[in-house]
This record gives C-alpha cells, structure tokens and sequence, in this order.
C-alpha cells in the first residue's frame, strides 16, 4: 500500500504541489512564530539574568507610602556587615539625537542611569570600551550599540533631551550593558550621580532604587534580611531571585507569539480547503484505477488507507520544507516586530517543540483535510468507479444548504446584535464566515447564473463557456472561492476598522486644535517646562500657553479635573468664549465651564475648595480655595475648569513635575507657517512636535498605519493561499478536460480561444469569493465600528474597489499556466481520451 501511494505522488506530483505548498506556508508561520517568542523569551531572560551584576539585593518602595530613598539611607545601609557594597540607582526617560538630526532607537526604551565608578573610575555595571566615565553636567557615556547607531565617536558633540528640554553634551565615553532595554532597541545614556539626580531624582539628592551587594560568604536572602531590620516603613528589600521570577518581561513575548499563531492558524483553515478540493478531484479523476484495485481484491479500507497515506506522505514532506522557512520567517517576525528582546534575539534553528508542533500541524491538517475525500473515494462501488466523473446533483446539495442558510442567518442576526454587545463579534464573525462557507455552493450557481447573460455578450461563446465551466461542479468552484473570502473577509474588515478609527481621530484632532500650532512630545517624550516661555519670546507668538491637566481634590473628596495655563494669554492663545467675568483675574481664581457651573450650583464669587493632587501622589496636595472669576466655553482639552499654573505646587523632585500636555501658540495674522519653523528652529529638539491643523490630522491617522502594515502582512500568507487554490482547481480543471478542450480546437477555437475561456472562469470564480470576502468583511467591520461610540461607520470604497481588482489579477494570473498546459496537448491526442 505504501509502495502504491509513493508511486501515485510520484506520477500526479504536479497536482500535489499546490495543496502541499500551502501547508508549507501555514507550518511556515506557526514555526516561525514559536521559534520567534521562543527566541524573544530567551533574549530577555538572557538579558536579565546578566544586567545589575553587582544587585544582590534591591530596596523597593511601596507606592502608598509616602518615602524617599536618599543618601542617609544609603549610608546606613552601606555600612552593614553583611554588605560588600550599595549603589544609588537614579533613571529616568532620556533620548539621544543621532548624527542625522533624528532620535535614536525604540523611545520606549530610551533611558538615562548613573554612572558610579569605584575607585578606578570603572563601574562594573557599565564596563566601558572607550574613554571614561561622565564627571560633570555637560558630559555623557552611551552603550556602544547606541553609539554605532548613531554614528558617534568618543570625544563628539551629542545632543540630548532630558526632560523635555533639548541641551548639548560631551561623549566622554563608551561602554557596553547587559540591559533589556539596550537589547530591545533602546539606548543607555549615561550621566555623573549628580546631574542624573537633578534630572531623575523623585526628590532632591535622591535615588530610584538602591541595590546591595553581598559580602563574601552571605546569601542574598541573608542580605535582605539584615537590610529589611535597617529599612523604615514602605520600603522592602527584595533578592535578585525574587525580583526576576516576579517579573513579567516576557508578557508581550506571549502575547504577540498567540497574535501571530491566531493568523498562522487562519492560514491553515484556508488551507485545508485547498488540500480538500485537490484530494476530490483527484479521486474523481483517479476512479478507474481505484476500480481496478477493487476488483482485484481491495478493500474500502484499503483505498481509505492509501489515501490518507498519501496525504500524510504529502504533510511530512511538506512540514519539513515548512519548518525550514519557518526559521528565515522567525528572522522576518524579528525585522517587523519590536517585542521586547527582538532586536538581539537569536533563532535556533532546531527546537524540540517548534519541531513537533510543525509535523503534527503540517500531517494532522492534511490528512483532517484528505479525510472526506478519501471516504468518498474508497466508498465508491467498482462499477460506478468506472465513471471519471461523478458531478454533484441538487439532491446532494440540499442538506448542505439548508445548514448554510440557517448558519448565515444566524450569524446575520449576531453580527447586527454586535452593534450593541461588542463582545458579540467574536462569535458572530465565524459563525458567519462559516455559514457562507457551507452556503457557497448555492450562491455559486446563482452567481454565475447571473453572469451568464452579461459574458455571453461581453465575450460570445467564450464567455458563456466559462460561464457553464464554473457551474458544472458548484462543490469545486465553492471551495476555491472559499479559499480568497477568507482572507479577503479579514482584510476587508480590519480596513474598515482601521479607515473608520482614522476618521475619527481627524476629528478629534480638529477638535482638539484649539490654536493655530500646537506643540506635543513624541510618544514617551515630556515638554520641558521652559518651553512655553521660549516660544513666547519669539516675534511672530501673539500668545502662548502652557496647557498642564491635573486634578483638584474638592473638599468632598470628589476630583475635578482641572487644567493649567497662563492666565494672560490662554484666551487669545486658545479663542476661548467667556459667558460670564472675566479671565483677567485667572491668576488670583478658577474658570469653570457652564455644564460644571451647573452641575455643582457654582456663580461668579463662588468659593472652590481642595488640594491640588501631586503628579507622584507621595507629596501632600497644595491647599485651594479660588473664587469663581469666569464661566466659559473651549475645546474638550480646556475642559472644564481653568486656574493658573502658577497654583500648582512646586515640584519636589522629578516624579512630581507637571506633566505639561501641549503648548498652544497663537500667531501673528499670516504669519503660521513662518511661526512654526522659527519655532522648529528655536528649540532644535527632534522629541517636539510643532503642528499646524494639517500636521494633526496626519499625526493623527500616522499612528494607525503601522498597525494595517502588519495586519496586510499577516494576512497575506492567507491571501496567497487563496491563489493558489485558484492556480490549483484551474490547472486540475485542464487535466480533466483533455477531450474538451481538444474537441473545442477541432471546432476552430485556437490557442488564445482556450486560454480566454479559462481567464474567464477564473476571472469568475476570484471575483465571486472576492465579493463573499468584501462582503462578510465589509458586515464584520462595521459591526465592529457601530459598536464603538463616537466612531462614525467609514466604508473605504478605494481599498474595496483595489481588492476587486487584485481578485481580477489573481484570476488572470492563475490561468496562464493551464493555459499552456492545455495548449500543450496535441489536438488528436486529445481527441483520442484524456490524460490519465
């Protein structure tokens, strides 16, 4: 038996490769995402186990209690018997600009430390490769990564930012870390204890963290026990052992490995479809041979068994080309996405698991798949096998569309129920998909019915042939439309999503655009707090203000949510209407809406009270009580309530600095454009965005285009998979049709005659899954959309009109080689029988 199968791969091997070339895609993609989270994992344990080589022990503190870590405590601790060593640790967000002007690596991973040399002037946390440590504010030390990146040598001229400010520095030195974040694509910069605590600090001379390092001959959980007897309340000392297992580094690594089995899984539903419709053509052109083999003796086992054989011979093959590109495809995943510990991480290219699980995928699918099909086969009774064809009749289709139908219905009503319970979707969007999946057939033949007519005079006999061709088996042509609707169901519907979001991030955009520029950090970046008034001084700046949210604790303990700004120029800077006072007297009151004046019965000389809420919450409040001086209307961000920024409490340390959101900047009549790159050029920080209305509108839809790459990406292996199911039903189709083709060129259809009857019904059938997909996809999206509120439903006709005409291209491509191959058959010969 096995000796048959190998031979019948072996002469029909031409017709296997598709279905086993969409196998090889989706273990492709599982492989590859295995092996990439597996690499990633790795990278960042690597990455924490060898970072902080002299941390046996770290003192962490309690949020909820109100404690700093200075240099009385440090001391204290540095003097007990059982530590050899302890380090102030100050850090804090810091980026560097590159030699081209632009910042330098992931900003997410950007971070300022301090360097603390021992008495040589090394630290061993940053062992250094060139130069020497930062010894004053105007001197820095960078990894070495972030320098060959940059492009910067020791002894060049840097620019950094630190809080939010722009400033030039010395590169004093290189040096090498054992970080996550330097492994990840972010860079270290270095800075001497003293400038990092007037940067970093949460107070004054204080540290982020301390870290112990045991004597020789003690534990670190001895170490944390002597150092928890010496700690005040709300600080604890914790062991390396412990900080590591407790940390959940490794969680985006598993989110995005299960995102990307998620697809790699879809991929091989679609394949499955592909692997099914071969298996049944085959054996419908393979039924005198099976009609042979019964009558000498074979079982329905037996053929049932070879069947499956030969699917599961095609699987391993199949998988062990797929696990092979699946570890280029880890390297590709590596590329693409920026996962923790993905920039350094190393592929194996062999691991147990990944390996097991691409065989047991690649088989297990393709033998599930060739299961039906093999029963059907061996099911066959020797003199009904004689027959090549065995077309599906009405009858056979009647159960299997009234399923459909109920499915789709059911489905139908879920996805409109989703508009009101979201959570809704994830069960309607498969049922869906798979009611039309069963229902294929039916909308198959009314379809093409359809078409009939409009080709027939589009294209004459050659239009109604490809018309009938597409008909003749609604199962097959089903099933290869099926193989794009998914993919194309996907896509469709992210790009609903996405082109609805977009919109109404424009909105809001424009909404929030309260003055001609804005100025906004890049994602983790800060606005330094003299940024405002150095954009005032500038000639074209007619008003400028600070825009910083915070909250005013009321003496109910209810919080309001108020914003600060400079009280002489926000109402020019931001085009505020005043119902009622003034915001002359801002600096000395509070402005408050007309809904927040109602809500709490405020007027004009009503007296607020509370404390302004610190931006660590470790400071106490700074007590208020402001007079009502305004009721006003503006824009959301200036909602609802105004005081002056020089209300708030001074800032003890880092941690409690405002976080300034946005600087508005009204401009001289005619002069925005002008204002904007003298403001670009005043600052001369690339962590500072300085837009205009147009620039928010693009800033604001930029954010999602990444997140559609990918999905497009992703998603493509699906796409492509669904070709080449249109590539293998079209090539199959030839095969069995020999003697037709070989009777139409007796008739006088020539060369071109035949391959134009193809390209329309392949042409036919692409457009008929890529109308299902555009469709269900186009029901998913907006499901989606309408569910959120605020976003309005965009349908984008561009990208749909785009997909109908990829689907027309795939069709056209997947004829040309049938095409060839039937113009290869010699007339006579095809008149005599067909090929088998």
């Amino acid at each position: 038996m096995f000796r048959t199968a190998l031979r019948t791969l072996r002469s029909h091997r031409l017709r296997f490769a598709m279905p086993a070339l969409a196998i090889v895609l989706g273990v492709a993609f599982v492989t590859g995402s295995l092996l990439y989270g597996d690499s990633v994992r790795a990278a960042v344990n690597r990455a924490q186990s060898n970072s902080q080589p002299d941390a046996s022990v770290s003192i962490t503190a309690d949020p909820a209690v109100p404690h700093w870590l200075d240099n009385t405590l440090l001391r204290r601790l540095r003097a007990l018997p059982t530590a050899a060593a302890a380090r102030g640790v100050v850090e804090g967000r810091s980026f560097l600009v590159g030699s081209d002007g632009t910042l330098v690596g992931d900003l997410n991973q950007a971070a300022g430390v301090n360097y603390v040399p021992d008495g040589s002037g090394k630290d061993v946390r940053y062992p250094l490769t060139e130069g020497r440590g930062p010894r004053g504010a105007a001197e820095i030390a960078v990894d070495r990564r972030t320098a060959e990146r940059a492009g910067y040598r020791v002894g060049a001229r840097v620019r950094i930012v630190v809080a939010g400010t722009a400033r030039d520095a010395r590169l004093v030195g290189v040096f090498t870390a054992q970080d996550s974040r330097v492994d990840s694509g972010g860079t270290l910069t270095a800075f001497d204890t003293a400038t990092a605590q007037r940067h970093f600090a949460p107070a004054p001379k204080g540290y982020s963290a301390i870290t112990l390092t045991a004597a020789e001959g003690i534990s670190d959980t001895q170490l944390a026990q002597t150092a928890q007897k010496s700690l005040p309340s709300g600080l604890r000392a914790v062991t390396r052992a412990d900080l590591e297992s407790g940390a959940a580094s490794d969680g985006d690594a598993d989110k995005l490995t299960t995102l990307l089995l998620s697809f790699a899984g879809v991929a091989l539903f679609v394949s499955t479809f592909l692997v099914a419709n071969t298996f049944t053509m085959l054996s419908a052109a393979r039924a005198r041979e099976h009609a042979l083999l019964r009558a000498i003796g074979a079982t329905t086992n037996y053929l049932l068994r070879m069947v499956l054989t030969e699917a599961a011979v095609v699987g391993t093959v199949a998988s062990a080309i797929g696990y092979g590109l699946g570890v280029g495809a880890a390297h590709l995943l590596g590329g693409l996405f920026d996962a923790s510990g993905a920039k350094n991480a190393t592929v194996p290219a062999l691991s147990a698991e990944p390996l097991l699980a691409a065989f047991a995928v690649g088989i297990g699918v393709t033998v599930l798949a060739a299961y039906v099909p093999a029963r059907r086969a061996a099911a066959v009774p020797p003199v009904a096998a004689l027959r090549t064809v065995q077309p599906s009749t009405a009858a056979s289709l009647r159960r299997r569309n009234t399923i459909g139908l109920i499915a789709t219905a059911c489905g139908a009503l879920l996805i409109a129920a989703a508009v009101g319970e979201p959570d809704l979707l994830f069960g309607a969007a498969p049922l869906l998909l798979v009611g039309l999946i069963v229902l294929t057939p039916l909308l198959a033949l009314g379809v093409t019915g359809l078409l009939r007519s409009p080709l027939t005079r589009l294209a004459g006999v050659r239009g109604k042939l490809a018309v009938e061709n597409a008909r003749r088996n609604p199962r097959r042509t089903a099933a290869t439309a099926t193989t794009l609707m998914v993919g194309l169901a996907m896509v469709t519907a992210v790009t609903v999503a996405v082109t609805s979001v977009n919109r109404f991030d424009e909105r809001e955009a424009d909404r929030s655009m309260a003055s001609d520029l804005s100025i906004k950090a890049v994602d983790f970046g800060e606005i330094g707090e003299g940024t405002a008034a150095r954009v005032a001084r500038l000639a074209d700046a007619e008003a400028v203000t600070p825009v910083i949210p915070t909250y005013l604790d009321l003496t109910d303990k209810t919080p309001l949510s108020v914003t600060a700004v400079d009280p002489a120029a926000v109402e020019r800077a931001a085009s505020l209407t005043v119902r009622e006072g003034s915001l002359d007297r801002l600096g000395q009151g509070i402005a408050v809406t007309e809904e927040l004046a109602a809500a709490h019965g405020w007027r004009l000389g009503s007296r607020v009270t509370g404390s302004f809420t610190s931006a660590s919450g470790r400071t106490p409040g700074a007590k208020a009580d402001l007079p009502v001086v305004a009721i006003y209307d503006g824009p959301e961000d200036l909602a609802p309530a105004l005081v002056s920024e020089r209300a708030l409490p001074r800032a003890a340390g880092a941690e409690d600095r405002p976080t300034i959101s946005s600087v508005l900047v009204k401009a001289a009549a005619g002069r925005t454009a002008a204002l904007q790159e003298e403001i670009r050029r005043a600052l001369d920080n690339p962590a500072l965005l300085v837009q205009d209305r147009a620039d928010a509108r693009a800033a604001a839809t930029a954010r999602s285009a990444p997140f559609l790459n990918i999905m497009y990406a992703m998603l493509s292996v699906t796409v492509l998979i669904g070709a080449l199911g249109v590539v293998n039903t079209m090539g199959m189709a030839v095969f069995e049709r020999v003697r037709e083709i070989g009777l139409l060129r007796a008739i006088g259809l020539d060369h071109g005659g035949v391959g134009s009857v193809l390209r329309l019904e392949s042409v036919t059938i692409s457009l008929f899954g890529s109308a299902l997909g555009v469709v269900a996809g186009t029901a998913i999206g907006a499901a989606a959309v309408l569910g959120q509120e605020s976003v309005p439903l965009v349908i984008p006709w561009d990208r749909t009109a785009l997909f109908f005409l990829a689907s027309a291209a795939i069709g056209v491509l997947a004829s040309l080689w049938p095409g060839r191959q039937a113009a290869r058959v010699p007339m006579l010969e095809a008149i005599g029988g067909d090929t088998e």
